[in-house]
């Protein structure tokens, strides 16, 4: 059996037993991923029903890929730049391919949906019988003196002098 998975943005055909390198997956050497999003499952030459489709996976390694060499360059410029990017990359096992997911069962989610809205209409409540509270009376302005103006605002520096214009001999 096969399937075509989606991860990282990029899409495998996997099947049991394969080694894919894909984009980096947090996880030490050792743990057994799932990837959820399946979009094709198929045995043989037959395509069959992807929901509730995972596949199961070991990663083997945490690695990076080869260097690429970003050049860019602008003719008549002067202009080089020269960079390298190596990717991160996870090393996965394909162990399994066709697991369903097992839904959570929905006695649950129920009590958490009927208790959000009671939780919203007791703190709405306290709202409306709090009391607003008055605005605090501004202070007057105290009159400034010349010693509290210069505090406040130094005085500017003088403009920079631009150097003369260099001579041709």
């Amino acid at each position: 059996m096969f399937a075509i998975v989606r991860t990282g943005g990029k899409q495998y055909r996997v099947a049991a037993g394969d080694k894919i390198a894909v984009e980096k997956i947090d996880g030490e050497a050792g743990d057994t991923v799932s990837l959820g999003d399946v979009l094709l499952a198929g045995d043989g030459g037959e395509v069959k029903d992807a929901k509730g489709l995972t596949v199961s996976a070991e990663i083997i390694a945490q690695t990076r890929g080869e260097k690429v060499i970003v050049f860019k360059k602008r003719r008549r410029h002067n202009y080089r730049r020269r960079n390298g990017h190596r990717q991160s990359l996870t090393l996965l096992r394909i162990l399994a391919v066709g697991d369903t997911k097992k839904a959570a069962p929905k006695k649950e989610a129920a009590p958490k949906e009927e208790a959000a809205p009671a939780a919203e209409a007791k703190a709405a409540a306290p709202a409306k019988e709090a009391p607003k509270k008055e605005a605090a009376p501004k202070k007057a302005a105290a009159p400034k003196t010349e010693a509290a103006a210069e505090k406040a605002a130094p005085a500017k520096k003088p403009a920079a002098k631009k150097a003369a214009p260099k001579k041709d001999a």
